[in-house]
């Protein structure tokens, strides 16, 4: 099976490349390669086409490739909560919170990424073209790469956006280096309360593959909430998997942002996530209607994810 990620080089989708890498899908009897695919929309695309098997991504853009969810089920979480963060320059001297720094900014954000700053701005009464707030792709780099926070970080250092929304790997390298101040982490309660719900990282798969093969959907989930367990006892273990993983510079970062992560790692996904990214894919215009739980999450796989 292949399983997709959109930013390798990153906190996010740790525990779906931590459960490949220290083995963990393969106790649970699955052969699991992982591949990056950027951005999240593509990766979503593959699932649709059947190029890839899992999706370990942002749980709103499965809309991206099947609207209305139909087609595609979220099994569990990686973690809770929206998880990126906005930084800006830190020749701007923004304080904590303070979203009237973005008034007339540049933010670099991925696709699909963007909605959900789209939305926490809106929820919290701005608005981009009173505003004057830009928010687009970030500028490509001269040597080849797909890694959306590390090209971030670097964009911002170098002067070419004023501001990003983007993982915690690339918020942690602006900040240790001098260059980046964090506005706003949504999931430690900056911002909208609303905004925590927006989305989440997930694992999704496609709906036939959780009707026909549930015990690999099972599977799955059991190895995403074991690898919790893993890192949890032993937050230690997460450097080799970015010793595998990233570059020696990134590699050195990961044990603590995992550490800090560890209070959010929790496979269920509950109603009011799903009434959440609902609403705010409504604002956003990617839904025309509300979803109910059981569009989003196969009913015979839910009890195992809440389990944990």
């Amino acid at each position: 099976m292949k399983l997709a990620v959109p930013d390798m080089v990153s906190n996010s989708y740790f525990p779906a490349e931590a459960a490949i890498e220290l083995g963990i899908f393969r106790d649970y009897g699955l052969d699991v390669s992982l591949e990056l695919i950027f951005p999240v929309d593509k990766a979503y695309e593959a699932l649709r086409d059947g190029t890839v098997d899992i999706v370990a991504g942002s749980a709103h853009s499965a809309l991206a490739a099947f609207p209305r969810f139909e087609g595609v089920k979220l099994l569990c979480a990686q973690a809770q909560g929206m998880y990126w963060f906005l930084v800006m320059h830190a020749d701007f001297k923004a304080e904590r919170g303070d979203l009237g720094a973005l008034k007339g900014r540049r933010i670099g954000a991925a696709p699909w990424v963007e909605m959900g700053l789209r939305f926490l701005l809106a929820e919290a009464g701005m608005d981009l073209e009173r505003d004057g707030i830009s928010i687009g792709p970030v500028p490509a780099p001269p040597e080849k790469s797909v890694n959306f926070g590390l090209n971030a970080a670097r964009a911002l250092q170098n002067r070419q956006i004023d501001g990003f929304w983007a993982n915690g790997m690339a918020a942690e390298i602006a900040v240790r280096e001098g260059f980046g101040t964090v506005v706003l982490d949504a999931r430690r309660g900056d911002g909208p309360a609303s905004a925590f719900d927006c989305t989440m990282a997930s694992v999704a798969v496609r709906q036939d593959l959780s009707e026909e093969r549930p015990e690999v959907a099972q599977a799955i989930i059991r190895a995403i909430a074991r690898t919790h367990d893993v890192l949890k006892a032993d937050v230690e273990r997460s450097a080799a998997v970015g010793n595998a993983l990233f570059p020696p510079a990134q590699a050195a970062l990961i044990t603590d942002l995992i550490r800090r992560d560890l209070p959010y790692y929790d496979t269920a996904i509950t109603p009011g996530f799903v009434a959440g990214m609902s609403r705010a894919c409504r604002a956003m215009g990617k839904l025309d209607r509300d979803l109910a739980y059981n569009d989003v999450v196969a009913p015979h796989l839910a009890a195992i994810a809440a389990a944990g």
